[in-house]
């Protein structure tokens, strides 16, 4: 019945954001929309997650018909240093997306002509809400994607407004329950998903990055946490908006992760959705720390590292500044492998970084490209180093065709540094999906039985094999997974006399089709000679 209730609420969450892209289709650009969506998803929550926490507070108090949305402003202000050190942000009842809400639909004339301006006050008020206090640095910025005047939303203020108009009642009308930790889905995890696919041909890569689809965020975190139960720290050096770090919640539950969430992102959009994301996970702001700048060069957890479990798919193959800048190879990140990444191919640096900030009892799981598990040259130095130091755990090479922008198969890189033997597991789950419309998916059964051959580290025929140190370096240090599961032989499964039937009977058909063709032939020359 759980599932039951899942499929209906998740099918009439695709509904209603369809709806609203089909209301705006010719006015809003794809990624646009999926940025003007997202944020308005995050105010509605925002202002739920605020009256709720008033409300039940009141009515713990005794005050059973207590009301946030219906006081006024001026009552409000007397409560507000309180709520900011609170909650870490404040808002004003009139500012509350219901209240905006029943202004735009009650006063539809004057909103037509001042909507922006308030949308823009609001989303400033609330950022401002945070200055000068510890929540000011989660807070700065967050509502930036959403331009309330830009000309994206309409060639006039009138037009702009009636556009924002349809995306707060198409987010209002949202079968969400009053709180959205009540709901049985992940309602912003989802829609941003949702709106991923809808916009993949348009979106899907920027820059060397792919969106980690849900079920490869699962497989990849709980590997990175499998056999615990609750975890220190979870970090993502390249965290996008922040699903990889939010599947620990899932999967651990958020006060299983202690001391909190970490990451960085470097582009400023992600960034912003990623903070979003934690509070839409109820995630408080004291604990999550994301930081909005270059990994690689400009890392910003110096202080908060090492972490114990640490998941990432970091951008493929991108650029990076490497020995063009001599003090990199100095850089205790970087220095233990005497080389680094490629200018070109910035992947095994990113492998470096998260290596180097790994707790002793972690575990880091990490997507690659193929390629990096066996070219030459600098990154071959760096498998080297990462084998001769026993550091790979594990390398599962995985399904093609599960990224949105790319058909390409990728891997998944395990690395411990607390390992209790020299092998390295290799898996090959290249066959462990399901083909849905465009694209590979992961079920759980997929993701179970990848998982459960991870934690037993057994041989499974075609499937697993523990390669010992010395087969690896014989193999010139390459990591490819082809090189140590020998796949299925299908030869004994033809049947060889049907396969010979079937030849004879084409090439019979294809005599019949020559003796047709000769006959027709010699019906046109004879037409020519007369």
């Amino acid at each position: 019945m759980v599932d039951r209730k899942k499929e209906q609420q998740r099918d009439e969450l695709h509904r209603t954001i369809w709806g609203i892209a089909d209301e705006l289709r010719g006015s809003v650009d794809g990624w646009d929309f999926k940025s003007y969506v997202l944020g308005t998803m995050f105010y509605r929550y925002i202002s739920e997650n605020f009256t709720n926490y008033i409300n039940n507070g009141e009515r713990q108090a005794g005050v059973e018909d207590f009301d946030y949305a219906q006081i006024s402003d001026e009552d409000a202000e007397s409560i507000k240093d309180d709520l900011v050190q609170e909650k870490g942000f404040f808002i004003l009842p009139s500012q509350l997306f219901a209240n905006v809400r029943n202004y735009l639909n009650n006063e539809r004339e004057n909103a037509l002509e001042h909507l922006n301006m308030r949308l823009e006050n609001t989303f400033k008020a609330i950022e401002d809400s945070a200055k000068g206090t510890a929540s000011e640095a989660d807070f700065s910025g967050l509502f930036d994607d959403f331009d309330c005047n830009s000309n994206k939303l309409g060639s006039t203020v009138k037009k702009r407004n009636a556009t924002l108009i349809k995306l707060i009642n198409g987010i209002g009308e949202m079968s969400l329950g009053g709180d959205l930790q009540d709901h049985s889905i992940d309602a912003f995890g989802d829609a941003y998903e949702y709106l991923m696919a809808m916009y993949a041909s348009k979106a899907g890569k920027s820059g060397g990055e792919f969106f980690t689809p849900q079920e490869v965020s699962e497989l990849l975190t709980r590997i990175a946490t499998y056999g615990k139960t609750q975890v220190s720290k979870c970090y993502d050096p390249c965290c996008g908006s922040g699903s990889l770090l939010l599947q620990a919640v899932k999967i651990l539950g958020k006060d299983n992760v202690r001391n909190g969430f970490y990451g960085q992102e470097n582009n400023i959009t992600t960034y912003n959705l990623c903070r979003i994301n934690m509070f839409l996970h109820d995630v408080g702001y004291d604990k999550f720390d994301i930081a909005c700048e270059d990994t690689l060069i400009s890392p910003h957890h110096w202080d908060d590292e090492p972490f114990d479990v640490i998941v990432s798919n970091p951008p493929y193959s991108i650029n990076w500044e490497g020995d063009n800048n001599p003090t990199l190879i100095n850089d205790p990140r970087f220095a233990p492998a005497g080389v680094l990444a490629p200018k070109s191919k910035a992947d095994l640096a990113f492998v470096m970084h998260m290596l180097n900030w790994l707790a002793p009892n972690g575990t880091s799981a990490i997507v690659c490209f193929p390629g990096v598990m066996y070219r030459g040259g600098a990154e071959k130095k760096i498998r080297q180093y990462l084998v001769d130091n026993n550091f790979v755990d594990c390398v599962i090479q995985l399904p093609d065709n599960l990224f949105f922008g790319t058909s390409i198969a990728t891997c998944i890189l395990v690395l411990k540094k607390n390992k209790v033997d020299s092998k390295t597991l290799f898996i090959d789950a290249s066959q462990e999906f399901l083909k849905v419309t465009n694209n590979n998916k992961l079920t759980q059964e997929n993701i179970q039985k990848i998982v459960q051959a991870f934690g037993e580290r057994k041989e499974i025929p075609h499937f697993s094999h523990l390669a010992k140190y010395e087969d690896i370096k014989a193999e010139g240090y390459n990591l490819s997974v082809n090189m140590y599961v020998e796949p299925e032989d299908l030869s004994e499964q033809i049947d060889i006399k049907a396969l010979n039937k079937k030849i004879s009977e084409i090439v019979a058909r294809e005599e019949i089709l020559r003796k047709e063709i000769d006959k027709i032939i010699a019906e046109i020359e004879g037409d020519e000679y007369e």
